[in-house]
């Protein structure tokens, strides 16, 4: 697949982050210069506290605590919840390793759930696996890949089972015009640099359960009286002083330097990226779907997504060493890609969460599928010449290995 172009495309960096609105500037110099980091300092509207009201805003929600990452969200969610130990909660095969080690965190069991090869739940292994010992499930749409929400909340809504949102890579998707991470009774979003809004590390979660937030809130260090520095209504005040003093302290706060770099990319800067995260990912799509060696499932018909990477499947790659040598090709292109299953110790291939009690879990469809499943980084920054360079990369390095293109049925 040859591109005409009056000079040369230089193989794009796809890993720097997306770069810091000049509107926080201000804010940071004047934290910088009064050292005034603590979220707790101030008697009220601290950086972290403004994030917390801006953020609920923005969701729909009428509650949102910050905290130090979205592992951290998921941890204290699970707490919030007060399972007993060894309460098993149903998670995906196919997340991050941070997602069962916030299980095992919370002293509960994950149970594995087989994911197919559009990278989202299999909901008949989900619906055999959700019996009366399961607790709490934790639907991680991983890569932004959003899981069959309808059927999934039918189930869990039947059983009584609390459903958290892992939306870490899901801000500004939707699911039937729904915010992601609104949908069950807590949604956690990641503020890593590698996500949708940047700030290095940090996460937030969002409820409606004015007992789970305080609970949450106190748990992740509110000590004494500050809780009262997260907002008031009658129904917050009474859980916190329910719960003041009955629970363990965690210190996973967020410190208002984070804050204040998160707060300007909410708005115009958090809508064109999303805007153009979703443009960028379908134009490489369409063109990936044009080889018959490379597939990119489409999404389900009501989710609308807020990409910055793309995921595909290698099709008709009959070996590992077949697998390996398009990613050496595409390599040798500029372009690396992470083939999931055959990166060795990649955090999202689930033999590798050896960490996890009990006996091992097979999920034979799952590994199937990371197996021959690619990911490649598209930040919303990327020019329309640099998606044609990675495109161009990809669909060479595919017939590479496995000859020139066909024409399909042939």
């Amino acid at each position: 697949m040859a591109l005409d172009r009056a000079e040369p495309v230089k193989a794009p960096n796809v890993y720097d982050a997306e770069p810091i609105p000049e509107a926080a500037r201000a804010e940071i110099d004047r934290l910088m210069a009064t050292g005034d980091l603590f979220r707790y300092t101030a008697p009220a509207d601290a950086p972290v506290a403004l994030l917390e009201r801006d953020f609920a805003a923005l969701m729909g929600t009428k509650y949102a605590l910050a905290v130090s990452s979205c592992s951290a969200a998921i941890y204290l969610s699970l707490r919030a919840l007060d399972l007993e130990t060894g309460t098993r909660v149903l998670i995906p095969a196919f997340t991050f390793a941070a997602v069962p080690s916030a299980v095992v965190h919370a002293n509960c069991q994950p149970v594995l759930v087989e994911v197919g090869e559009n990278y989202r739940i299999d909901m008949a292994d989900f619906e055999a696996k959700l019996d009366d010992t399961i607790g709490a499930v934790i639907i991680s749409h991983m890569r932004g890949h959003t899981s069959d929400m309808d059927a999934i909340m039918a189930l869990c809504n039947a059983r009584g089972v609390p459903v958290i949102e892992d939306a870490a890579h899901s801000l500004g998707t939707l699911w039937h015009g729904k915010k992601i991470g609104t949908i069950g009774r807590i949604g956690c979003f990641s503020f890593q640099s590698y996500k949708m809004v940047n700030a290095g590390e940090g996460g937030i979660l969002i409820t409606d359960d004015a007992d789970l937030v305080a609970r949450a809130v106190i748990m992740s260090g509110a000590y004494e009286h500050n809780w009262k520095k997260h907002g008031t209504d009658p129904e917050l005040d009474a859980a916190f002083a329910r719960w003041q003093n009955e629970l363990p302290l965690y210190n996973m706060r967020m410190q208002n330097l984070s804050a204040v770099v998160i707060r300007p990319q909410l708005g115009d800067v958090l809508t064109r990226r999303i805007n153009d995260g979703l443009a960028k990912h379908d134009y490489v799509a369409d063109l990936l779907n044009g080889s018959p060696w490379l597939h990119v499932p489409p999404p389900l018909a009501p989710e609308t997504r807020a990409p910055d990477s793309i995921q595909f499947n290698l099709v008709g790659f009959d070996s590992d060493d077949e697998a390996k040598a398009f990613a050496d090709a595409a390599a040798t292109r500029g372009v690396k890609v992470q083939v999931f299953g055959l990166s060795a110790d990649n955090a999202r291939a689930f033999w590798n969460w050896r960490f996890i009690p009990g006996e091992r879990q097979e999920l034979p469809q799952t590994r199937a599928m990371l197996m021959r499943a690619c990911d490649v980084r598209l930040p919303p920054r990327l020019t329309t010449d640099e998606l044609d360079f990675i495109v161009d990369a990809l669909v060479s390095a595919a017939e590479d290995i496995k000859g020139e293109t066909r024409a399909y049925g042939t």
